[in-house]
This record gives structure tokens, sequence and C-alpha cells, in this order.
């Protein structure tokens, strides 16, 4: 019995020994598919959801009270500058203008024989017939009389502004939007609803919102000391309409909102488009397309990243294939890729999958013919 148990022992020791313990160790490191970081030119497309406006939007509202007689235009007309909108019935203020001006009559009359009874008390004062307080008395009710006829005009000129505002035309060439109101309907210059809205759409503005984030990387793409300086950097952008179609025009950035919204952590921006054929119009949807080529740029897939207190790390490969953490500045975002501006350089090999067990030191079995980013020539974000 002794005699098999002493045999089995050197068996057992055997299978024990240093060599298996290194081939399971060489079991134990993760096989994870690893990638070479190269250099390479890269479009970013971003999309914006944008909201579309006239040039000028102008709310025609009534100046004085009274009934809508005539309504010269339907919804949707294109007018012209000066043309008649609405008439409101005139009646009253004609009558208003016509009492004005018989008083401003009236008034030039008096001031008239003011200025005859002046006259005629001169002579009469230099031959020492009368006193000169009369004259001095003559003099003033010529002053007083002036005065009255200054007044009058101006009593005129109101009515006259008031007769005139009975018609209410087209400040700016545009189109009419809707119109609330219909003929015989009472409106009043306090009224908070307006008669329609003149939408000037020979350029369209775009608005759009940009994030925090997404605005630091946009301003530190461009040079230029200030604002107006980068904006005249930026590249023709696009529009894509509602129903899918590319505008065929190009527009451009125009205006940057001066302030951050703090309720959405968001800047607005502007984008002007020409619009001379009228296509677009105010209240339309669309999307701003914004295109940033990078040249020489390091793409990077955003599954072999992680993300942690605002920072952005990788894992990258040594010559013994062990992974250490690096963190990475992006300087451009879309879908399923970084654009990395700092942090790695060319030939550098990161590991593209299964990163969220691994540690700093850990060896690893890389696996050759990762693949690269998709698409890395055209990169789109929505």
């Amino acid at each position: 019995m002794s005699s098999v148990i002493g045999l089995c022992l050197p068996v057992l020791f055997y299978g024990c020994g240093p060599g298996n313990d290194s081939k399971d160790a060489a079991k134990q490191k993760p096989s994870l598919p690893v990638m070479t970081v190269n250099l390479s030119d890269a479009a970013v497309t971003t999309y914006y959801s944008a909201l579309l406006e006239g040039k000028v939007n102008v709310e025609i509202r009534p100046q004085v009270d009274g009934t809508l007689q005539t309504i010269y235009f339907d919804e949707g007309a294109f007018v012209k500058a000066g043309y008649p909108l609405f008439k409101i019935d005139d009646r009253v203020y004609r009558e208003q203008y016509n009492s004005a001006l018989a008083s401003q009559h009236a008034a030039e009359a008096k001031l008239v024989v003011a200025k005859l009874d002046e006259e005629k008390l001169v002579p009469l004062v230099q031959n020492k017939v009368i006193s000169e307080i009369q004259l001095k008395t003559a003099k003033a009710n010529t002053h007083a009389s002036q005065a009255a006829v200054e007044q009058a005009k101006a009593a005129t000129r109101s009515a006259q502004v008031n007769l005139d505002y009975t018609v209410i035309k087209a400040p700016v060439s545009g189109y009419i939007g809707k119109i609330p109101f219909r003929l015989g309907s009472l409106v009043s210059k306090n009224q908070t609803e307006w008669l329609t809205l003149l939408s000037d759409v020979s350029e369209v503005y775009a608005y759009f919102s940009m994030s925090e984030n997404d605005f630091m990387l946009f301003r530190q793409k461009y040079a230029g000391a200030t604002i107006q300086e980068k904006l005249r950097q930026v590249a023709p952008v696009s529009l894509v309409l509602s129903d899918g179609t590319w505008y065929t025009e190009k527009g451009n950035i125009g205006a940057i909102s001066g302030q951050l919204d703090q309720t959405t952590a968001s800047v607005r921006i502007r984008a002007v488009f020409p619009n001379q054929h009228g296509l677009l119009r105010s209240g339309n949807t669309g999307k701003v397309v914004i295109e940033s080529l990078f040249h020489n740029a390091l793409i990077v897939p955003q599954a072999a990243t992680v993300e942690l207190q605002d920072k952005i790390f990788v894992f990258v490969l040594d010559k013994g294939n062990k992974v250490m953490q690096h963190v990475v500045i992006v300087s451009g975002k879309s879908g399923n890729n970084y654009i990395v501006s700092a942090g790695l350089k060319p030939g550098d090999r990161i590991v593209t999958a299964g990163i969220e067990k691994l540690k700093d030191g850990m060896d690893i079995n890389p696996e050759k013919g990762a693949p690269a980013p998709a698409d890395s020539k055209v990169l789109k974000v929505k």
C-alpha cells in the first residue's frame, strides 16, 4: 500500500509545477480587439434643428378705433411696401379733421385782424395821438393770435394723422399671414391681437441652438480674436427642409447670441439664407447643416473610450501589451466616433472593446485585425 502512495506523489507534484502556472496565467489574459491610431482627414457634418423666420416680421395693428371697412389682400398674398392692407371706417375722423381745419382757418383770420389793428396803431403812436401802451397791447394780441394759429395747425395735423391711420399700409414688402378679423369687425388701438403678420422673406433667418460644449469646440476651430472674425472663417452652411429635401441656396452664420441660456445650457445662433423666389416662409422648420474639415485628425471609436468626471480616457498598449489609461482631448464628435486633438499620437495602439474590466498595468492578448472607425472620411451628427 505504501509503495502505491509513493509512486503517486511524484505525479501529483509534477502536476503542480511552475510550467503549468505560466500556462494558466496565459489563459487568464483577456483577448481584446486592438487598433492602431493613424492620421487622416475627416469632414464632420453636424445637423441642428432650426426654426425659420422672415428677415422682418411686422405685426400689423390698428392705430385708431373703428370697424373694418375694406380688406385689400387675402391671406398669403405678396404686397409691396406702401400698398394699403386694411381700411377702417373714416367718417368720424374725417369730420374731426374738417372741424380742426375750420378752427385753423378761424384762428388765421383772427391773426390777420390782429395784425391790421397793430399796423393801424403805429402811426397814431408816432404822432402821439394815443399812448404807447395801446400799441403794446395790440402787439400782444397779435402774438396771442399767432400762438392760436400754431395750436390750431397742430390740432389739424393730429386729426390728419388719425384720418391717415384709417388706411393701414404695408410698412415693408412681404407676405400676408393669417387675418383673424373680417369685414365689419370692430377693432381698437388697444387690442392685443394683431390684424395680420407681414413677413419680409427676401432673406430667411434660421435660428438654432448649440450646446455650451459644442460652442466651445466651435470657437476653437476657427482663427480670430473676436466672434465676428471667427464667423468670417466659417464655410457656408446648408439647409435641409422638413421633408428631407436640401435647399438649393447656401447660407452663412450671421450672428451668435451674446448670452448663454442657462435653462438649456445652449447658445442661440442665426444663419441667413437668400430667398429670392419665396420658397421659404416664416414658421417653416428644418435643419441647419454645418460641415467642418479636420486635417490630419486622429479618429477613435467612441466605444474605445471611457468618460469619467468630465474627462475621456482610452487604454493604450505598450510594447509588452500592458494597458495604461490615457486622457484624450476631443475636438469633434460624430455618432460613434471622436476626433482626438491631444492625448494620442500616430501609431499608438488602443483597445477598442471590453474596456470596462481593464485596469492600469493589466496584460492582454491583442487581437489583430480590429476594425477601424466606420466612415472616417465623412462623419455625420444629428
